[in-house]
């Protein structure tokens, strides 16, 4: 059953981009959104674009980076013209930073004791559970840093590794809140990747597209449960300095 707008999690910002609309009006709380893309095909600018016009709409986000401190965040942000400071001032943001480390400097012995099995810290980490929504920008670089996946991984049983980060996002989203992964789907195995995208409730794929000398990127909807209105399966849109994201051109496919 579709959701009506107004239950919907607005992405705002209709006076600046077509996104939202060309997203049905925004995501279904309770939900987790899974956004893929290889390097550079605009996976952090587009869940800063879902951050910043979710805190306009009054909600509030954790947004977990695996490669930004919150100073390059804020910067990054004011490039895209997304001014997130009065949004971290008035706690509307929470903005961590992921320390996973460097999987090539463990190779075994005592180091590899030392890793950091960063799953369980992530569910352990209450407080960023708190928020409306919460991003995890990239979430494959913090699966292929924990030892403890990596060793099921290694012993060909993905699906058990993913089995307890997956109950402890459903927990979440059945609060109503709204979970958001940004993943290089590159990095992973089919089978370390496929359950995440089995529970999706929102699958985005952002593709990179050579045309010529140019390079068009695309939002490709593969699975949208709880839409709003009409969502697109195809929207064109590129990542612009001082604009953020613009939504280029609209197909079905």
């Amino acid at each position: 059953m579709s959701l009506a707008s107004t239950d919907l999690f607005s992405l705002g910002l209709d006076d600046h981009d077509r996104l939202n609309k060309e997203l049905g009006g925004g995501i279904p709380p309770g939900s987790i959104i899974l956004v893929e893309g290889d390097y550079g095909a605009g996976k952090s600018a587009m869940s800063q674009r879902f951050t910043y016009g979710l805190c306009e709409e009054g909600h509030d986000v954790t947004y977990l980076s695996t490669e930004l401190t919150v100073g390059s965040f804020l910067d990054q942000m004011h490039s895209l013209s997304y001014d997130m400071v009065d949004h971290i001032l008035d706690e509307d943001v929470l903005f961590l930073h992921a320390d996973i480390g460097d999987s090539n400097t463990f190779s075994g012995g005592e180091e590899e004791q030392d890793r950091k099995e960063l799953l369980r810290r992530l569910m352990e980490a209450e407080v960023m559970w708190d928020a409306d929504v919460v991003v995890i920008d990239t979430f494959d670089a913090i699966l292929r840093n924990d030892p403890k996946f990596e060793a099921l991984v290694r012993q060909n049983d993905e699906r058990q590794a993913a089995l307890e980060i997956i109950s402890f996002f459903r927990d979440i989203i059945s609060q109503g809140k709204c979970i958001m992964l940004t993943v290089d789907p590159s990095t992973l195995d089919e089978e370390a990747i496929g359950p995440f995208r089995a529970i999706a409730d929102v699958f985005i794929e952002l593709e990179m597209i050579e045309v010529g000398n140019d390079v068009r990127r695309q939002i490709n909807v593969l699975r949208f449960a709880g839409m709003g209105e009409q969502v697109g399966d195809t929207v064109g849109f590129s990542v612009r300095s001082g604009t953020g994201i613009v939504i280029e051109s609209r197909s079905v496919a």
